[in-house]
C-alpha cells in the first residue's frame, strides 16, 4: 500500500507506524496529531516528536497518513 501511495518505507517510517499501532492497542482509537506527537516523545526520541519531522515522513497529513499506512481507522479529529 505504501508503494502505491509513493512512500518508500524506511526504519524511521516503520518506527512511527509501530508507535501508532501501540497507541491504538493502548487506547482503542487512532491518534490525532497532538496525541501522536506526545506518544512518540514518550516512547521514542524527543527529536522525533516534532510535527515538522512527521510532515517530512508522512506528507501531507501525518496523523491521517500514519493511521492509513498502519492499518488503523482514520483519527476522529482529522478532516
Amino acid at each position: 500500500m505504501a508503494e502505491t501511495e509513493g512512500f518508500e518505507l524506511t526504519e524511521a517510517h516503520l518506527e512511527v507506524l509501530r508507535v501508532a499501532r501501540q497507541f491504538y492497542a493502548d487506547f482503542g482509537f487512532s491518534p490525532s496529531m497532538r496525541p501522536l506527537i506526545r506518544y512518540i516523545a514518550d516512547h521514542l526520541d524527543l527529536a522525533k516528536a516534532r510535527s515538522i519531522y512527521l510532515m517530512q515522513l508522512f506528507p501531507p497529513s501525518p496523523a491521517k497518513t500514519v493511521a492509513r499506512l498502519a492499518g488503523l481507522p482514520k483519527p476522529k479529529n482529522c478532516l
